[in-house]
């Protein structure tokens, strides 16, 4: 029963890591008409009316009070500092090559996981972790020709910082209350907020606005910031936080392939060569061992 609840979550983190590849690609092209500022704003504001109804139409009871500290901490790093980072690093970077700096996400949400949720992988585990993030991180510097990394890399790392926290913290709050509730709750948090910066940032030219602006907008709004927390929140609550991060290590080559069409960025084999390498280290990780420790 648990080997099938395990190979479930894992299926489930493959859905919600395909989900969340859209982000940075839909986040671009949003930023073609939209402010960042705007966008964010924006997006939480989508999200969160739609939490709210959900929440309202299932008559769920107020959020309880031992969990209310742990919520807006987790919402402040999924749902604010993620999205405003994300947007400000799809200014000065291509989305691929956002997407390539996110392979480290998965190694930084397994560190996490191990400090607040009490989960201890195995030696193996870190092995192929590292091993990841190490051909991920080769792949970024050939791109960029040997250089440190650039103002748009360390918006990305400011993202992956908070995500990896806001997912851990969501992925504690799973094993006391529904994905989805979780993931309700955390932007009907900052709804208020959100509501009142998009009416203040609201753009002064909308005509100018392209369709396609609008519809990376809704994306992120309606897919990244909520309905596919559904998914991965279920995900990490049944095959454990460290084993599902982990397949999120397949991303980046999903944003790869998304950039090409929504963006119109090149993909060479180069990438696919990284990809394949990338690949292999989340199946060798996802047979190591990962064990919950009592507390």
């Amino acid at each position: 029963m648990t080997t099938s609840r395990q190979r479930l979550g894992s299926l489930l983190g493959v859905c919600g890591m395909c989900m969340f590849a859209g982000t940075l690609p839909a986040t671009r092209l949003a930023l073609t008409g939209l402010d960042p500022l705007f966008m964010t704003a924006a997006r939480v504001t989508i999200a969160g009316g739609m939490a709210l109804l959900v929440l309202l139409v299932r008559r769920c009871a107020l959020l309880p009070r031992k969990l209310r500290v742990e919520m807006f901490s987790a919402a402040f790093c999924t749902v604010l500092l993620f999205s405003l980072f994300a947007a400000f690093a799809m200014m000065t970077v291509p989305a691929a090559h956002g997407g390539v700096v996110f392979g480290i996400l998965p190694l930084a949400t397994a560190a996490a996981a191990a400090i607040f949720a009490h989960e201890r992988p195995s030696r193996g585990f870190w092995l192929a972790s590292a091993a990841g993030a190490l051909i991920v991180l080769a792949f970024v510097l050939r791109r960029s020709g040997g250089e440190w990394f650039s103002v748009g890399d360390l918006f990305l790392l400011g993202a992956i910082g908070a995500g990896a926290l806001g997912y851990t913290l969501s992925g504690r709050l799973t094993m006391r209350m529904p994905g989805w509730e979780v993931i309700s709750w955390q932007v009907v948090v900052f709804l208020p907020l959100a509501a009142v910066a998009t009416i203040v940032l609201w753009p002064g030219d909308v005509a100018r606005v392209p369709l396609s602006a609008w519809l990376g907008l809704a994306y992120v709004g309606l897919v990244s910031q909520y309905t596919a927390f559904f998914v991965f929140n279920a995900a990490m609550a049944m095959g454990g936080i460290a084993r599902v991060s982990q397949i999120m290590l397949l991303q980046p080559f999903v944003i790869v392939a998304l950039a090409l069409p929504v963006n119109g960025e090149r993909i060479d084999p180069e990438t696919v060569a990284f990809a394949a390498a990338v690949v292999a280290t989340v199946l060798v990780g996802q047979r190591m061992r990962v064990v919950q420790r009592a507390g």
